[in-house]
C-alpha cells in the first residue's frame, strides 16, 4: 500500500507498505548487483547507513549462484540475511548493456552468458520465474531498454513489444504468487515505461501500461547516454500520466543533482551505482561537492571526508588515512569510502523527506544544488 503523506508541488512524501517493512520515500535503493555491495560492505553495515531497499540483480544471479540455488536457500533475504525490502531488477536492462550477446524475438531474448558463454533465455515468464525464485519484495516487468539515439521506429516496435510483455509478466506473477512453495506468495510486480527521448511514445506507454493496475511504475530507459535536460523534459512530459497513487521509480538515477531535480518532478524511488563505483576509485561525495581523495591536497588532511557527516568512516578515519590506504590498495579504504557514499545518499533523501514535509522542498533543492556545483567546481 502506498500513501502520501504530504506534496509539496510534484514532489511527493509517501510510506510504502510491503511485506518486508514500511519504507519512507523518497528513497534511495543500494545496489547490490550479485546480493552484495561492492566495497566490502555487509548487510548489517547496510542498516547502520540507513538504508531501506537493497536492490539486486536478476539476470546475475541467475547466472551464478543460480536462482534454484538460492530458493534452496529460503530465497534472497535469508541469503544475504536482510530482512527489509528488497527489489530485483528483470533482466531488461542486460538486453541494452550486453548488446553484442544477445538476440531479441517476441517470446524473449537469447543470451550468451558473459561469464562462460553458454547460451541463456529470458523473456517475461522466465523473468518472473527467476525473481519469484529469489523472493525478492518488489520484482520488476521484463522490458527492453532501447538506447536514446534508436531511430523512431525502432523505438516504437520496441515500446509495443514491451507493453505486451508486461501484461505476460502480470499473468505469470499472479501464477507464481498463487502456488503453494512459493516463498513470498505477496511479491509485487512494477511496470516499466519506455520510449527513448520521444515524448510522445513516452505518454502513449504510460497510459498503456497504467491500465494494467501494478503496485508501481518506473521510467527505464535514461541515464543510457542522453542529456540531463533531455531526462528532465521526458520526466516532466511522462511522470503526469504514471498513477499519482502509485510509486514513481527512476532507474538507474543518478547524481545527487539528478535526484534533486528528479523529486521536484514526482519521483520517488532512485537507485544508482554511482556512489558504489565512485567510492572504490576514492571519489567522495560531500555537500560541497565530489572529492577525488587520491589528490596529493589531501596527504596530511586531518578532517573527516565531511565535517558533520555521522558514517562511519567519518566518525573515526581521517582524509590522509583514506588515501594512504587507497594509495597502498588496502580494502579497508575502498570500503569506507562506499560506506561514506551510502550513507550521504541515504541521508540525502532523509533530508529531501524532511523538505517535503515543512513545505520548502523548491528552496531547499535550490540552496543544495547551488552549494554543490558552486563548489564542485573549486573541486576539480
Amino acid at each position: 500500500m502506498y500513501r502520501i503523506i504530504k506534496r509539496d508541488g510534484l514532489a511527493k512524501r509517501a510510506e510504502f507498505q510491503t511485506v518486508h517493512g514500511t519504507v519512507q520515500t523518497p528513497l534511495f535503493m543500494n545496489v547490490g548487483t550479485a546480493a552484495a555491495i561492492k566495497g566490502a560492505v555487509a548487510t548489517t553495515d547496510l542498516k547502520q547507513i540507513g538504508t531501506q531497499v537493497e536492490l539486486s540483480n536478476t539476470y546475475h544471479l541467475h547466472v551464478r549462484p543460480g536462482d534454484h540455488i538460492v530458493k534452496k536457500m529460503g530465497g534472497l533475504h535469508k541469503f544475504m540475511n536482510w530482512d527489509r525490502p528488497i527489489l530485483t531488477d528483470s533482466g531488461g536492462f542486460q538486453v541494452f548493456s550486453l548488446a553484442s550477446l544477445r538476440k531479441i524475438k517476441e517470446e524473449g531474448v537469447y543470451f550468451q552468458s558473459h561469464i562462460d558463454g553458454r547460451r541463456i533465455f529470458m523473456g517475461p515468464e522466465q523473468s518472473m520465474q527467476i525473481q519469484s525464485n529469489l523472493a525478492s519484495t518488489i520484482a520488476m516487468a521484463f522490458d527492453e531498454c532501447p538506447s536514446s539515439v534508436a531511430e523512431r521506429e525502432y523505438v516504437q516496435n520496441s515500446v509495443d513489444r514491451t507493453t505486451r510483455w508486461l501484461a505476460r509478466c502480470k499473468a505469470e506473477m499472479q501464477r507464481l504468487n498463487s502456488l503453494e512453495d512459493t516463498i513470498n506468495p505477496h511479491q509485487m510486480l512494477f511496470g516499466i515505461n519506455q520510449g527513448a527521448i520521444y515524448d510522445d511514445i513516452r505518454i502513449e506507454h504510460a497510459k498503456r501500461i497504467s491500465e494494467l493496475d501494478l503496485d508501481g511504475y518506473a521510467v527505464g530507459g535514461l541515464a543510457v547516454g542522453e542529456t540531463h535536460e533531455e531526462m528532465y523534459r521526458i520526466l516532466d512530459s511522462v511522470v503526469p500520466y504514471l498513477p499519482a497513487d502509485k510509486p514513481t521509480y527512476l532507474m538507474g538515477v543518478g547524481t545527487p543533482v539528478n535526484i534533486l531535480e528528479a523529486v521536484d518532478r514526482g519521483v520517488d524511488f532512485f537507485d544508482c551505482v554511482y556512489p558504489s563505483r565512485n567510492g572504490r576509485h576514492g571519489h567522495v561525495y560531500t555537500n560541497d561537492g565530489k572529492l577525488n581523495l587520491f589528490n596529493a591536497k589531501y596527504e596530511l588532511d586531518d578532517r573527516p571526508i565531511e565535517e558533520g557527516c555521522g558514517c562511519p568512516a567519518c566518525q573515526n578515519y581521517s582524509r590522509g588515512y583514506i588515501r594512504h590506504l587507497l594509495k597502498a590498495k588496502e580494502m579497508l579504504g575502498m570500503r569506507l569510502c562506499v560506506l561514506h557514499n551510502l550513507y550521504f545518499y541515504n541521508h540525502l533523501m532523509e533530508e529531501i523527506r524532511d523538505a517535503i514535509e515543512a513545505g520548502n522542498y523548491k528552496q531547499f533543492k535550490k540552496q543544495k544544488i547551488e552549494r554543490y556545483m558552486q563548489n564542485q567546481e573549486k573541486n576539480a
